[in-house]
């Protein structure tokens, strides 16, 4: 058997001594997003990870290019979650296909991501068994009412359901408020 310390090793004078990724030198910042259902997603991640939750399942339904739920398994990530399902729902097969595109550039065996084209109302009908942690959705409950098929297909598919915000009306400059 032979040792190392049995051996001399030299080191060119330009060689570094102790090679280092970049990306352990800087500490982890927690993604932004522009979305406006951000920040109730991000408070719903940190309850979670506060309940003591290592896992986490997160469905976007009407995921449009996935930018939303791709910050959200990295935020979830940051958090210290161990194990991030996530699975995007879309009409539109152009955008789908960039959502896994920026989806490939994800290379953690933590997170589990899925993109998907297809009827929302049947994808959404399949999470009914097994609940999601977190829906998120295009939409408001004006909008829900409208579609009531489509309102019951996102309340059973997760424990907690992030739609849009209601838009509040501004009043008109000179009328009372």
């Amino acid at each position: 058997m032979t040792y190392l310390a049995d051996h001399s090793i030299m080191l060119s004078p330009n060689a570094r001594r102790s090679p280092r990724p970049r990306a352990l030198l800087r500490p982890r910042r927690a993604p932004r997003c522009r979305d406006p259902r951000w920040a109730a997603l991000a408070a719903a991640l940190t309850a979670l990870r506060d309940a003591n939750r290592h896992s986490v399942r997160i469905v976007d339904a009407d995921c449009g290019t996935g930018t939303l739920l791709l910050c959200a398994v990295r935020h979830a990530r940051t958090l210290g979650f161990s194990a991030i399902e996530a699975r995007g729902i879309g009409a539109t097969p152009h955008c789908i296909g960039r959502a896994r595109s920026a989806a490939s550039d994800v290379r953690d065996p933590a997170i589990g991501i899925a993109f998907e084209t297809g009827d929302i109302v049947a994808a959404l009908g399949s999470e009914c068994d097994l609940p999601a942690d977190i829906v998120l959705w295009h939409g408001d409950s004006r909008h829900a009412a409208q579609h009531r098929a489509r309102a019951r297909a996102i309340a059973g598919a997760g424990r907690t359901v992030i739609a849009d915000p209601v838009p509040t009306e501004t009043p008109v400059r000179g009328e009372a408020a």
